[in-house]
């Protein structure tokens, strides 16, 4: 069965995303209760940039992030880390690798030298 929620999700326009994104930093704002002076200020933007931003109509990653910082929510960016997992077959062949008991001593090895 095809997943209707990620061909919506995909059709979604740009602008319709920047909106959402904007709603989502309003709806956090008001949550903190905070006023758009404060947290422009917080973030170190101009209250109209963050209006702005709030409405969609002003698209800046590096807004976003600053409002994110301020909001205290940079957790959200997580989901961009990418973590470098090991295949079964890797960490198989490393089991290979690993001692699993102490080796022999070969004779005549580790033996001083007589000075006679």
């Amino acid at each position: 069965m095809i997943n209707i929620t990620n061909i919506i999700k995909s059709d979604i326009s740009d602008p319709a995303l920047m909106k959402r994104i904007g709603f989502f930093i309003r709806h956090h704002r008001l949550e903190q209760n905070k006023s758009q002076s404060q947290l422009a200020e917080e973030a170190g933007i101009n209250r109209s940039t963050l209006s702005q931003f709030e409405n969609g109509m002003n698209s800046n990653l590096l807004t976003f992030i600053q409002l994110l910082r301020a909001l205290n929510m940079l957790q959200i960016l997580d989901a961009f880390a990418i973590e470098t997992q090991i295949s079964p077959l890797q960490l198989a062949r490393m089991d290979k690798l690993k001692r699993i008991r102490a080796g022999r001593r070969e004779k005549g090895k580790n033996k001083p030298e007589s000075d006679w």
